[in-house]
């Protein structure tokens, strides 16, 4: 016992009077905070004007809490969540209710706020991508070029919120005698694998393999390369493109929130990065898994548990966006 690493922190990280800010809900804010000013920097990086940047967060974040918290209801706790009235307002206020109904709790009192106690990043990845679809439509520009500017992120705030579940002793290891090993006292006194810590360890060693990747594909103004439609992501031939420059150049004059025709990283809009990021975090997690602990007791005798049932699409998805990408980026 002495050898191991005894673990448990105050949930809370701040007090600011009769506010009390917990550990996850903080590592939740630096990560989006990180992956916004990631993303803005990006948008800057492909000369696309902050209008189009703007109402890209809401959209992110409407589309992760809701698709994780669908995700964790239907996938993990149906029978909870699915078959009662009481348990379809549980799954979308974040709120505790002990009286007999819905009425009941809240006119009786008989409730009590404890946040959102279920998240599922598979959810949230399907949620992700739903609301970046909706976004692109909304503001008129090339799908994959954004889900690969939020692909770039997202390692950053995957990290973060994996940091958050360790400081709150939950989706914990197997027990092992390996010297690294957490006891975690909130849960048991059992040596176990930091399963939330190795996912953190992935997901930043994935954050600086995406930075590299994109830094060393920059085009430099110097190299002659092909030019693709910012919107379609079609190649311009030197009328069109002459086209293309005359028209954005006439839409400045009139316009701070026109988009530019082509951009200078030749594998931003092939969805090269988009697929780079779900092929490693799913693989990533399917093998994390085998160290931790499953988290319903249906997943019990199971072959492959549901986490790694679900990364299994996104894994395979992921590999043919990042193969087709690449067979784009080349061209």
């Amino acid at each position: 016992m002495f050898n191991y690493i005894i673990w448990n922190p105050d949930l809370v990280a701040l007090h600011l009077g009769p506010l009390s800010i917990r550990w996850y809900a903080l590592c939740w804010m630096i990560g989006l905070m990180l992956a916004y000013f990631y993303v803005q920097k990006l948008y800057s990086d492909q000369k696309i004007p902050n209008e189009k940047f703007e109402p890209l967060f809401l959209y992110c974040f409407i589309g992760v809490l809701l698709g994780a918290r669908l995700g964790h209801c239907i996938f993990y706790q149906p029978e909870d969540f699915l078959f009662s009235t009481k348990g379809w307002f549980e799954m979308f206020i974040p709120v505790k209710l002990f009286g007999e109904g819905v009425i009941d709790s809240i006119s009786s009192g008989q409730w009590k706020f404890i946040g959102y106690e279920g998240l599922a990043s598979h959810g949230g990845t399907l949620g992700l991508m739903i609301a970046l679809l909706l976004y692109s439509r909304k503001i008129k520009m090339k799908l994959l070029f954004v889900i690969d500017a939020v692909a770039i992120a997202t390692p950053v705030t995957a990290c973060a919120i994996r940091l958050g579940n360790l400081m709150n002793s939950e989706i914990i290891g197997k027990p092992t005698d390996l010297p690294w090993a957490f006891v975690f006292e909130r849960v048991d006194t059992l040596p176990r694998h930091p399963g939330q810590l190795y996912e953190a360890i992935a997901y930043a060693l994935l954050a600086i393999i995406m930075y590299l990747v994109y830094k060393n594909t920059n085009i430099s103004p110097s190299t002659t390369t092909v030019r693709t439609d910012f919107k379609t992501g079609k190649a311009l031939n030197k009328e069109s493109e002459n086209n293309s420059l005359e028209i954005s150049e006439n839409a400045k004059k009139n316009s701070s929130s026109s988009v530019p025709s082509s951009f200078p990283n030749k594998l931003m809009g092939t969805g090269f990065y988009f697929g780079l990021c779900l092929l490693y975090i799913f693989t990533a997690r399917i093998f994390i898994e085998l160290t931790k602990e499953n988290q319903e007791a249906f997943e019990e005798g199971m072959i492959l548990n549901m986490g790694q049932l679900l990364s299994l699409p996104f894994v395979i998805l992921g590999a043919l966006a990042m193969w087709r990408g690449y067979k784009t980026g080349k061209k």
